[in-house]
């Protein structure tokens, strides 16, 4: 069996504290067009809607982990200096039809490898949308210096890139995990190979009544540090359950085939 590496980071539910909806879609969160927030306040974490994101600020390298969020809207420049854009070129929309579309003007939550939280009010959590970071889909797209192309020069490289939640009751114990391939090359056919693009419903009904969330990245690619492929995935639109008829049924148009590009 192939090795994987493994990175994590926790997202805890909380009672809402603002007078907008639950779902955490980070529009009740403030930023200057085109930038991020990365903890450097020292604040330790931001709230949105029912959730609680937890950041860990380093001031003396100027690094952090946990969670950020981000209106940036580049989607190709290569690299760790674009680390807070989504691949989508913005936060998650939706048009006149009900369909899934990015909106430029929107912010997301972008999260990196992590560190647990503290957890309040148990719900349900219906699901969220997530997709790939510009950074993690071009490096995965073509290599870099760090990390190779994902299906290698011939293409038939059996790679993977894969994200898992684990929801954690009020004791800390296990509810269920899911897992959401961010990319995947593991299919006999290369031409239904893809690497996520788009934001994409991921459902996280199954895991109960949770009073927080993991999401762990692995992949395929590793070396003797451990992961190469960078650890960074982006997700907006955080929906608790009841959730409207209507957010379910736009998460359910979004349920679309993911598309390699």
């Amino acid at each position: 069996m192939k090795s994987f590496a493994l990175c994590a980071c926790v997202l805890t539910a909380v009672a809402p504290v603002f007078g907008g909806g639950l779902a955490a879609d980070f529009e009740d969160l403030t930023l200057d067009p085109n930038s991020y927030w990365n903890g450097s306040d020292g604040s330790g974490g931001f709230r949105s809607g029912i959730a609680r994101f937890s950041n860990l600020y380093d001031p003396n390298h100027g690094s952090w982990e946990g969670w950020s969020y981000s209106n940036r809207t580049d989607a190709t420049t290569r690299g760790w200096g674009n680390q807070y854009s989504a691949i989508t070129g913005g936060g998650i929309a939706f048009d006149g039809g009900g369909n899934v579309v990015a909106d430029p003007n929107g912010i997301y939550g972008v999260g990196y490898v992590g560190l647990p939280t503290t957890t309040v009010t148990p719900r349900v959590i219906d699901g969220a949308y997530v997709t790939n970071t510009t950074y993690a889909y071009w490096s995965m797209k073509e290599g870099d210096a760090f990390a190779k192309k994902f299906g290698g020069t011939d293409g038939n490289d059996a790679d993977w890139f894969k994200l898992t939640v684990t929801g954690k009751d009020a004791d800390g114990n296990a509810t269920g995990t899911v897992d959401f391939y961010l990319a995947d090359y593991r299919f006999a056919d290369n031409g239904r190979d893809y690497i996520l693009n788009e934001w994409t419903w991921m459902d996280l009904s199954g895991l109960g009544t949770v009073r927080s969330l993991e999401f762990a990245l692995s992949s395929s690619d590793v070396g003797g540090s451990g992961m190469n492929t960078p650890a960074y995935f982006a997700m907006d639109n955080v929906v608790p359950e009841p959730a409207t008829a209507a957010v379910l049924a736009m998460a359910g148009l979004a349920l679309r085939r993911r598309r390699k590009s």
